[in-house]
């Protein structure tokens, strides 16, 4: 019986999930099974995506639906809950579950690359689903983190902060990118901080993979920081995602 999968998000042509699991089908000879990528323009336009999709079975959610997708489930795990973003749907007998593997992915590919020191403190830029997820895995880890977001928030620090008090970037050797400003096609783009505040005991991951080396990853390489893209935790959470559908 066919089973289709699938992406939802504003912008899906960027993504590697396609490739991916059409390559994991065909290796386990799953010949039935198919991924696609549904862009969608609101996240309203899921409704018809639901009803006009024979044979859906699970998807996987992308920027900026993370958060908005929830109101239109039946149900959503209690991880994914605490977090309040969903990247995995699975579909049974109609009803869809919510679930959460970014998480638990950025906390595996974080927690190897790191120094064991247990001191590090770290900045989060972009305050989205992708953001909530980070936080929730460096709370795990016991490192303190602060938000960077945009606009003026309660709790929040601003890139006019940062721009002010140079000590943020310095002393914060974890700076993780959950924006998708530099994401392709609009590579040139990137969040707005001042590299040269940034320097080799840092450690600066990108949650974007395409491309592998945005301009926020080449601008911190070349202040010699180890850098880091989103690669390897695409394929943690797609795994988990797959286990996720065929529980």
């Amino acid at each position: 019986m066919e089973k289709i999968f699938g992406l939802i998000g504003g912008s899906v042509s960027h993504s590697f999930s396609k490739e991916y699991f059409d390559e994991k089908f065909f290796r386990e000879e799953l010949r039935d099974y198919h991924y696609e990528l549904f862009p969608l323009a609101t996240i309203k336009e899921i409704e018809s995506l639901l009803k006009d999709t024979k044979g859906l079975a699970g998807l996987n959610v992308t920027i900026p639906y993370k958060e908005q997708v929830i109101k239109y489930l039946d149900e959503v795990d209690g991880f994914a809950k605490k977090i309040g973003a969903v990247n995995v749907i699975k579909i049974q007998n109609g009803k869809l579950k919510g679930f959460n593997t970014d998480s638990e992915a950025f906390y595996e590919t974080v927690e190897k690359w790191l120094p064991k020191e247990k001191n590090i403190k770290a900045l989060i830029l972009g305050t989205g689903g992708s953001s909530k997820a980070v936080q929730e895995a460096l709370k795990k880890l016991n490192i303190d983190f602060k938000v960077v977001s945009r606009k003026s928030k309660k709790g929040l620090l601003t890139y006019k902060a940062l721009e002010k008090d140079p000590t943020l970037i310095r002393d914060s050797h974890l700076i993780v990118n959950t924006t998708p400003l530099g994401m392709s096609p609009n590579t040139e783009a990137m969040p707005s901080i001042n590299f040269e505040h940034i320097g080799p005991e840092h450690y600066v991951y990108d949650l974007i993979y395409n491309p592998a080396r945005t301009m926020f990853l080449q601008k911190a390489e070349m202040r010699n920081a180890k850098i880091k893209n989103g690669l390897e935790m695409l394929h943690m959470q797609a795994e988990k995602s797959w286990v996720i559908w065929n529980s």
